[in-house]
């Protein structure tokens, strides 16, 4: 089955574009804006609308595959490529990538999606959000031309067995971190609440006592409006370096001693811990995460550390990985380019003991959504994120329901 034609069309994502960096020097939350002036190249505004690009392939039988460009919410930053708009990258990819692609054999994935990987221009690879999008299409064009299911492409091609299971879903609440606890607890998340910890003052507290009430409050609120007998939801918070903010970036013990309360308070439910600080460089960030880590585990406290900032790539992945920087990595899909790429990253992590949360970011779209369930059914990673969307309603709804479709479809 051969790829007849290729087209694009500009859409919008779930959620935003916001500067990191504008946030953090100080720009002001105003409604569901932020007041204040980028400082981030490309940002036109502190907080802008998100873009996406889908590209559609049009199959020689007639069948259309498609695949949607996208890029995280903190585009820029942290090392990651730039600001992604469709009118700067439509023309990349009608120009540089429509013409390698129309006319080729599409009956297999792999291949194809490393040739794309491995394309340059200018001695530089293809914006990340580009090789994420098009290499999903290519996904689904060599599901649509074998007649299966995209997982099934992935789990045959890389030796995986699938399983008719479930993956724990992650749901994520925004800043509005107690009503959609609530809905996150009635809907029955196995994974909750990210929580948005992003400031000393107003969330973490100068000496963290506002994340320990929190931490009190959701074993509380779970524990009461738990939908069945044995409700057990792991709790995930990201803290977006604010820990190391209090603390000392470089006083683990200090943090150990904190994530330790922390822990305590959130029994009996298991404590992940995403981003506990952040070294603003990649080394440092290991080697701080590392160290944290081996204070954690020699002390035995129960608390999982998750690595996040500064661990964007496959490369970057496989680095953290093996010096232990961190219990889990957060693979967060749109920063690691080719989807191929997200399966070698779970299949690594598993390899080396390292949880494997398949993340990516509420700046996504539902075909972004639905193309990452289907990696994740055939690598099984310890966690998925619901997305797109910050909170619950819309992202745990879309990545439920196509897991729930797969699960079906291969019981039959």
């Amino acid at each position: 089955m051969k790829i007849v034609k290729a087209v694009c069309a500009p859409g919008r994502t779930g959620f935003f574009f916001d500067d990191q960096r504008a946030i953090k020097q100080g720009a002001k939350a105003d409604g569901a804006s932020y007041a204040g002036t980028p400082v981030t190249a490309g940002f036109s505004s502190v907080r802008q609308a998100g873009e996406a690009i889908s590209v559609l392939l049009v199959l020689e039988d007639g069948q259309f595959a498609w695949g949607d460009c996208a890029a995280v919410q903190y585009s820029g930053a942290g090392g990651r490529d730039p600001l992604f708009l469709a009118k700067d990258f439509i023309p990349v990819i009608e120009k540089q990538i429509f013409p390698w692609l129309v006319g080729k054999d599409i009956s297999a994935f792999s291949s194809l999606a490393k040739e794309l990987e491995q394309m340059k221009v200018d001695n530089r690879s293809f914006h990340t959000a580009i090789r994420y999008g098009v290499s999903q299409a290519i996904l689904d064009a060599a599901a649509k031309s074998n007649h299966k299911l995209m997982c099934q492409i992935v789990a045959g091609e890389y030796g995986l067995k699938l399983r008719p299971e479930p993956i724990p879903i992650f749901t994520q609440s925004g800043d509005t971190r107690y009503d959609n606890t609530d809905k996150m607890i009635l809907k029955g998340a196995q994974v909750l609440p990210h929580g948005l910890i992003n400031n000393v003052k107003t969330k973490l507290g100068e000496h963290g006592e506002l994340l320990l009430e929190y931490v009190q409050w959701l074993r509380d609120r779970i524990q009461k409006l738990a939908p069945e007998s044995g409700y057990a939801p792991v709790l995930h918070l990201d803290v977006y370096g604010t820990i190391g903010q209090a603390f000392g970036n470089d006083n683990y013990q200090k943090m150990a001693d904190y994530l330790a309360a922390l822990s305590e308070a959130a029994k009996p439910f298991r404590l992940r811990i995403e981003g506990p600080m952040d070294m603003e460089e990649r080394e440092k960030q290991m080697l701080a995460l590392a160290a944290l880590t081996k204070a954690v585990d020699e002390r035995n406290i129960p608390v999982e550390i998750v690595a996040d900032e500064w661990c964007n790539t496959l490369e970057d992945i496989r680095y953290f990985a093996d010096n232990k920087a961190g219990h889990m990595v957060q693979i967060k899909t749109p920063d690691l380019g080719g989807i191929g790429n997200i399966v070698e990253a779970v299949l690594y992590c598993k390899e080396r003991g390292i949880g494997a949360y398949q993340g990516g970011t509420c700046n996504e779209t539902d075909r972004s959504a639905h193309v990452c369930v289907h990696l994740a059914m055939a690598t099984r990673p310890d966690q998925i994120l619901a997305k797109p969307g910050m909170g619950v309603d819309e992202g745990y709804m879309i990545v439920h329901n196509e897991m729930q479709r797969i699960i079906a479809l291969l019981k039959e």
